[in-house]
């Protein structure tokens, strides 16, 4: 199986794009950069020039029992009008730590049918690798009216709809904690452990830290995961505490051509119920 993700001719740039690539491309009109980085302070250290910067808050509902779950598409609506998005937009996301807000931007994108974006291969640090031009200056957007509605629901999963398929054999869970929590010895959930059946890659086990955080070889992931029982023609649901890691994960799982969905309740959904199945 082919792990490259073609870019169609509707897309400015590849799903993952290099450094290089998008320095090429920072004249555009068309692309939208987006800063989503874990701490504020690296946007104002220098970002990719033209880039807008996103607080990863926004990006969770924040309140009521899933904090960590989507936002309402009104506040959507409100959030991407805010950043400048049209239909026509083609959105480049990256942040300062291997690519977790990023991909959970990315997804938030894909959940409303957005789908013309790209990731920054290892983000700024991969920017700051290549020893490319930084700007300390905001870029502020050009506002505009986007009305965001669900239109592919299938990319995210349900707690419910994973009890469902527990028992399916073409289904499978990837669990992208640490260890630690995994195995049930870290957390701060009413119940610790993990979803039974579940295989666990940590996120930053995806990232090849020789390379400024960029995604790992695809080969070498490929034969990793279908090692752990994880493959191109299964269905495979992707989880963290609140899915903010995952998202790396469902987007490396894109990348590789799986068929990946992301759990938003994710561990402080499923580790605070008590309907919800468990192993240590």
């Amino acid at each position: 199986m082919s792990a490259e993700h073609p870019s169609s001719e509707a897309n400015v740039l590849p799903l993952i794009v290099e450094p290089g690539e998008l320095a090429a491309k920072l004249d555009a009109p068309e692309l939208l950069i987006i800063d989503v980085p874990a701490n504020p302070d690296s946007y104002r250290a220098g970002h990719v020039p033209g880039a807008v910067y996103l607080d990863f808050r926004y990006l969770l509902r924040g309140e009521g029992p899933v904090p960590n779950d989507v936002p309402d598409v009104g506040f959507l609506s409100q959030l991407f009008s805010a950043l400048g998005l049209t239909r026509d937009t083609h959105v480049v996301a990256y942040d300062d730590e291997g690519g977790g807000w990023a991909a959970r931007l990315l997804w938030t994108l894909e959940l409303i049918g957005h789908t013309r974006y790209s990731y920054l291969n290892g983000g700024i640090h991969a920017w700051r690798d290549e020893g490319l031009d930084e700007s300390s200056e905001q870029t502020r957007p050009a506002p505009s009216e986007y009305h965001a509605e669900i239109l592919n629901p299938q990319v995210l999963i349900t707690c419910e709809e994973i009890k469902g398929k527990l028992e399916n054999r073409n289904f499978a869970v990837w669990d992208a904690r640490s260890k630690g929590e995994y195995d049930g010895e870290k957390g701060n959930n009413k119940h610790l452990g993990h979803i039974p059946g579940a295989v666990n890659m940590d996120w930053v086990d995806a990232m090849d830290r020789h390379r400024a955080l960029r995604i790992r070889d695809y080969a070498e992931l490929i034969t990793e995961l279908e090692a752990m029982g994880l493959t191109p023609d299964m269905e495979i649901a992707t989880h963290c505490q609140s899915h903010h890691r995952s998202s790396f994960t469902w987007l490396v799982g894109k990348s590789l051509g799986f068929n990946i969905r992301g759990y938003a309740g994710s561990w402080g959904e499923w580790g605070n119920r008590d309907d919800t199945p468990i192993e240590k």
